[in-house]
């Protein structure tokens, strides 16, 4: 059985196909990740020589398509995305220069079988270009913050997003040269030209379990950008920001047509969120979301210890990866391997955006007035919850 696997099998929708009936899967399907238009989300097909070198240089590839309906006024704006996960590639003992190297080399074979498919926004995980190293609390992982306009992982995307005509979302460990070497969470927005559009920085910072964060970096100070591209209005939601109902609002407030969510999370502390939290907002703010999990197991040289009264251990957890895309109307794509590393492709259909807006008319029923009076009070040092006390306790 592979390690990360689950039950032997790479993802929920796998373990399923084989123990349940083709005509009672439908209906499962059906429930657990909705229609699309009416029908169930379907695949790409894509030229099997993509599919062999997948196969070949042992990569998950999975596809899917959401449509939305036909309009006389407008035509179909349909966008080709993609989304990466992928493990480390050595040893986090081995030298920094050495590991850096072997992640992009790796990540760079699916980008650029991304870029052969016709992948026009791709998205990397969070902090892709370097092991998730915060929970060791040790600040020589810091060496691999780099600057978000000229860093070697930086423009190594750039090259691919100029080769390949795309928009790619690099999300690294910055180094702010220009604010006395200060280090952010940060995703670089790289256009289809190789220019920085960009970069947003982390909002929320997680201080729970192994994720000592606040020992790199503090919450970001960019706001929530939205970013117009060649492709469509884009933004970034990194990691834990997804657990925070009204960041992921912010962004579609500035009109976010799709939100990236570049991650690494680990099984047992959110593995059951994962499915829903993503899929939550695309609903609630009429916009597609993209979620991007890291994927392994990394085993750091020294112990740490997580402040729980557990034992010291050399590492995180297993990051569970299982990436997936979730439309406006409730549906959402299959998930990629738990255990491996993966490029998910996928059609959208922008238009489903407005179209599912004015369906539900959440913009319009909205009470913004009513919550902002709320929150202003709220953040008041004599503030006091609108409780009504039953008179007869």
């Amino acid at each position: 059985m592979a390690e990360g696997s689950l039950a032997g099998f790479a993802t929920l929708e796998e373990l399923m196909e084989e123990y349940m009936p083709p005509e009672k899967l439908q209906h499962a399907r059906r429930v657990l990740y909705g229609l699309n238009v009416g029908e169930l989300v379907k695949g790409i097909d894509l030229d099997p020589v993509l599919c062999g070198r997948a196969l070949e240089l042992d990569f998950d590839l999975r596809t899917a398509a959401f449509r939305a309906a036909p309009e006389q006024m407008r035509p179909p704006r349909v966008v080709r995305i993609g989304l990466i996960q992928n493990k480390i590639v050595l040893p986090t003992d081995a030298p920094f220069t050495e590991q850096a190297k072997a992640i992009r080399e790796r990540v760079g074979q699916m980008l650029e079988t991304a870029g052969q498919a016709g992948v026009k926004v791709v998205c990397l995980q969070e902090a892709w270009h370097m092991p998730f190293a915060f929970c060791t609390r040790e600040k020589h992982w810091c060496e691999f913050a780099e600057s978000a306009e000229n860093g070697e992982s930086v423009s190594f995307c750039q090259t691919a997003a100029k080769r390949w005509g795309m928009v790619v979302i690099c999300p690294i460990l910055e180094r702010d040269a220009a604010h006395n070497d200060t280090v952010w969470n940060t995703a670089v927005v790289i256009g289809h030209n190789g220019n920085i559009i960009g970069k947003h920085r982390k909002n929320h910072i997680p201080r729970v379990g192994d994720f000592n964060e606040s020992t790199y970096y503090m919450e970001g100070n960019t706001g929530h950008p939205v970013f117009e591209t060649a492709f469509g209005r884009i933004a970034i939601n990194i990691c834990y920001g997804r657990h925070h109902p009204m960041n992921w609002q912010a962004f579609g407030m500035n009109g976010a047509e799709l939100v990236f969510n570049p991650a690494a999370t680990v099984g047992d502390l959110s593995e059951p969120l994962w499915p829903v939290e993503a899929r939550n907002a695309a609903i609630a703010n009429s916009y597609f979301v993209a979620a991007i999990n890291r994927v392994g197991t990394e085993v750091f040289p020294r112990e740490f210890t997580s402040g729980d009264g557990k034992p010291a251990h050399k590492d995180f957890g297993h990051f569970y990866g299982s990436s997936y895309v979730a439309a406006p109307d409730g549906s959402r794509s299959p998930s990629l391997a738990r255990h491996k590393d993966g490029l998910m492709v996928a059609d959208i259909d922008l238009n489903l955006c407005r179209q599912t807006k004015d369906k539900w008319g959440f913009q319009m029923t909205a009470r913004y007035e009513m919550y902002a009076e709320f929150f202003n009070r709220f953040v008041q040092p004599d503030f006091k919850p609108q409780v009504i006390r039953d008179s007869t306790l």
